[in-house]
């Protein structure tokens, strides 16, 4: 059925005409939200020229979306680029034809169309919305932004700040480096930019965050990058976490740093706690990299340190009962330091050469490899509708790997077969070099889901299947 349907979405992707799909001559109103998806320059770092973006609304980060729970969301997207296109909701359940995928739950949106997508918010939180066609190259170009579904009582703080975290690979006169979908990215770390930004501008010097003493602000962090994992380090400070991945956790102090995967988001109750003076606030992956200056200036914003949040109200998701939980596998293999043996290719064996030399591809999830969204075989996994699933994922590879579930949270209930005490809910979990991990969760949004590797070079490069929920 999943086969018969993407043939469907193939077939039909040169006539834009599916609902949903309308010329532009034949609109006749204007959505609620406009996302216009187009080429333009921005300054992303000081000095030299302006840099060549592709964004939403002329901005990059596109417009910050907010929304209350239960609202519709409606967003009219237009397509500006040179190229077709999609806007995937990361982390909200949303049902399945508004998903965002090409030939999986919509056909891309060529150049010069528009598409309407409209969807319920279930659950407060932190989210963001990128593409998901030729991601690797359309969101490293610029084309993300920060979605929030505020709390009907949100935690009291002073302030709120949206950190979306992303880089750049820029050359000397500040335009982008024209190397997207280099098969060696695909099969290592993937393509890393040279510039971090926050908001769109260059991390460092100009990226100073103002604060009175004693100040309470709410950070909320999106991780917006193609393939860099952050371990952010506030020196000074202990930020308290009220959320993962949207999902309201017990406040509890952070007392390392703060590792942020690809399409990870973060809540920290910042307080003003560190006296006078500035404190920075680094990258501490491989070398460091300083990304801004926590500066305290004028008067206290009160007479001493508030102390621990409130937590986040949780919002309603099913919790997975483990004794009677079906069991699953997904095992992935390959990158450059340690290729699969043999993979299944538009459902045909094939050994390493080919798979390199032949399409490209570097990784395999179930001896499984496949070009991004050319999913010319069965699901991964098959799941009935109210099933209670644990998936062992076993990493055989020498790499990270944020791996991303769309439509569904999951708990990580054990690392290396040893059980995790502390259960939250995640969309995204990064997984170790060499790790086990099982993660738990009620199979309950019908539809064919993404499961992938949010390193979006892995993704390209074959890390990326469906799981089917009928």
């Amino acid at each position: 059925m999943s086969l018969n349907r993407r043939l469907f979405l193939q077939s039909a992707a040169a006539a834009a005409t599916l609902p949903g799909l309308r010329p532009l001559d034949a609109l006749a109103a204007t959505a609620p939200n406009e996302l216009v998806a187009g080429v333009f320059k921005q300054r992303l770092r000081e000095g030299g020229p302006e840099t060549a973006v592709w964004g939403f609304n002329l901005q990059v980060p596109g417009p910050e979306l907010r929304f209350r729970q239960g609202e519709e969301a409606a967003m009219l997207v237009r397509n500006r680029l040179p190229a077709a296109t999609t806007v995937h909701w990361h982390g909200v359940r949303v049902p399945n034809e508004m998903d965002g995928v090409p030939n999986v739950t919509q056909v891309a949106i060529p150049p010069d169309v528009d598409f309407t997508y409209r969807f319920r918010l279930p659950d407060t939180g932190t989210y963001w919305y990128h593409p998901h066609q030729s991601s690797f190259e359309q969101v490293p170009r610029g084309l993300y932004g920060a979605l929030i579904v505020e709390e009907a009582k949100p935690i009291p703080v002073d302030r709120e700040l949206v950190w979306v975290l992303s880089d750049f690979k820029l050359d000397a006169d500040n335009q982008p480096v024209e190397d997207f979908g280099k098969v060696t990215d695909f099969g290592s770390g993937g393509r890393l930019g040279n510039i971090i930004a926050i908001n769109g501008k260059a991390a460092g010097a100009q990226q100073r965050l103002e604060l009175q003493p004693n100040e309470r602000v709410r950070l909320r962090l999106v991780n917006a990058s193609s393939a860099r994992l952050l371990l952010l380090d506030f020196g000074g400070h202990q930020p308290w976490v009220v959320s993962y991945d949207g999902q309201g956790v017990p406040p509890r102090r952070l007392k390392a740093p703060l590792l942020l995967g690809g399409g990870q988001r973060t809540d920290l109750v910042l307080d003003g706690s560190a006296g006078r003076g500035e404190f920075e606030v680094w990258d501490r992956r491989d070398k460091g990299t300083r990304i801004a200056t926590l500066a305290y200036a004028g008067r206290p914003a009160r007479a001493k340190v508030l102390g621990a949040p409130p937590a986040i109200a949780p919002n309603r998701i099913a919790t997975p009962n483990l004794s009677r939980a079906t069991r699953h596998y997904l095992v992935f293999e390959g990158g450059v330091l340690g290729l699969p043996a043999i993979a299944m290719i538009d459902g045909k064996p094939q050994d390493v050469k080919s798979i390199m030399e032949g399409h490209g591809l570097s990784w395999s999830m179930n001896y499984t490899a496949q070009h991004e969204h050319a999913l010319m075989h069965e699901p991964l996994l098959r799941l009935r509708k109210g099933e209670h699933v644990i998936v062992k994922m076993v990493n055989r590879t020498d790499f990270e790997h944020p791996m991303h579930l769309h439509g569904h949270f999951f708990q990580v209930v054990a690392i290396g077969n040893r059980a995790v005490k502390e259960r939250v809910w995640r969309d995204t979990v990064v997984m170790a070099p060499r790790q086990e991990m099982d993660i738990a969760l009620v199979a309950d949004n019908v539809g064919e889901w993404m499961f992938h590797c949010h390193i979006l070079d892995h993704a390209a490069g074959g890390m990326m299947g469906t799981v089917v929920v009928e």
